[in-house]
């Protein structure tokens, strides 16, 4: 990092400190604090200051997200809305769109899940059937997803459909935002392994959304799938924000959520950064393992790869454009989150397999040993992400495809 950008951090994080210290009041209302972190751009720093940011480099986020937790203020909304749906607005929407959607995204009013997934197209998006046809100044869909998180309580989902039945399978497929509230769309929760019941299977029947709604160009919806897919994988490196938000209440005092007393849908998932290396180190020191040399040498190997994960994304924030290169970090967070998992439970022993009790840490490791084998799915597949990696960042000839798409 050069001078000049370690002093441009430097006052990004002098200027943030001084603006949550003036402002953060745990008594505030919820939908009042997230209000005045979206006005105030501090939310999503990286956004332009059109659209309630700064147009800071994406590093900011990392600054602003480290002084919330110095002063113990809740952060900004966190869900795919924010890690999805904004950037892609940004970049690939029309300004209608943005005017309609970005500030319920920006203020956490308005929940988004996405509609991507089928049950004969996980990996294989582009196989996807569900199918919409424009019908005047509307589009009516049909068809069935799955593994939707948040579809029981979102608002709106950004949808990948089939507008053209004759056209190649890649080619045939459109991007759109539609509202889950509506008769013709019918969430159904999937009970996980691990208790939760984030994910749902969503039957679509004769639902409609505007054409005004088309994100990018009718029947060119594949390449904004993959853009959109991108920033989920960026998403969901080692250094990210653990889960997704819940559908939260807007006037409980923000202080309660930030304390823990109130869940806010992240509990179950694996901290971020240096977090998760403390919870593990707690966990092997309450067991007395911290001598064993098995275990430290296992424990420093981890914390090497959350450094080097940690490096790779700060890399990836300060490039001017991120492509297929998210894919190894997504890869990287996941193999970290599995060796996380293996050496908590080894340290933990038979206590390893319960939900609460003495040294148990309530739970947590446990939680987070069920909920680890689904982020190797969530995003892609790690198959699908070294394909990318092979491929796009490799240069290495391309995985043959049966049905030649």
């Amino acid at each position: 990092m050069s001078d000049r950008t370690a002093s441009m951090f430097a006052g990004i994080r002098g200027e943030v400190r001084s603006w949550l210290e003036a402002q953060w009041d745990p008594q505030q209302p919820l939908g009042e604090w997230w209000s005045n972190l979206a006005q105030s751009g501090w939310g999503f720093p990286d956004f332009p200051e059109r659209w309630f940011g700064k147009g800071l480099p994406s590093e900011s986020r990392r600054i602003v997200r480290q002084e919330l937790q110095r002063v113990g203020a809740f952060g900004p909304p966190h869900g795919i809305a924010t890690m999805m749906v904004a950037p892609l607005l940004v970049e690939m929407g029309t300004d209608e769109q943005r005017q309609q959607w970005l500030p319920g995204i920006a203020d956490g009013s308005e929940i988004w899940c996405q509609l991507f997934s089928e049950p004969d197209a996980g990996s294989d998006l582009a196989g996807a059937r569900t199918t919409a046809v424009r019908d005047g100044d509307v589009w009516r869909v049909n068809g069935q997803k799955v593994w939707t998180s948040g579809g029981h309580y979102a608002k709106w989902a950004i949808l990948v459909a089939r507008t053209d039945q004759s056209a190649p399978k890649h080619s045939g497929l459109s991007f759109f935002g539609i509202d889950m509230r509506q008769d013709g769309i019918q969430p159904k929760p999937l009970v996980q392994m691990n208790g939760s019941a984030e994910f749902n299977e969503v039957f679509i029947d004769d639902a409609t959304t505007v054409h005004t709604n088309l994100i990018g160009e009718e029947g060119k919806g594949w390449p904004v799938a993959l853009r959109t897919l991108s920033y989920e994988r960026e998403s969901l490196d080692a250094d990210a924000e653990p889960g997704i938000q819940t559908d939260l209440d807007l006037t409980i005092a923000a202080g309660r959520y930030a304390s823990g007393e109130i869940p806010d849908g992240s509990e179950g998932f694996m901290p971020g950064g240096l977090e998760a290396w403390e919870l593990l180190c707690s966990v092997i020191a309450a067991n007395g393992k911290q001598t064993d040399p098995r275990i430290r040498d296992r424990a420093v190997q981890i914390y090497t790869g959350i450094k080097t994960s940690s490096w790779m994304s700060q890399r990836f924030a300060q490039a001017p454009e991120v492509g297929a290169e998210v894919s190894l970090g997504k890869l990287a967070a996941t193999q970290l989150m599995r060796d996380w998992r293996d050496l908590a439970l080894t340290a933990l022993g038979p206590h390893g397999q319960l939900l609460g009790g003495e040294n148990t840490f309530d739970g947590l490791p446990a939680q987070i040993a069920l909920s680890v084998p689904g982020l190797s799915i969530a995003g892609g597949t790690d198959e699908i992400q070294r394909n990318i990696v092979g491929e796009r960042v490799l240069g290495l000839p391309r995985e043959p495809r049966p049905n030649g798409g």
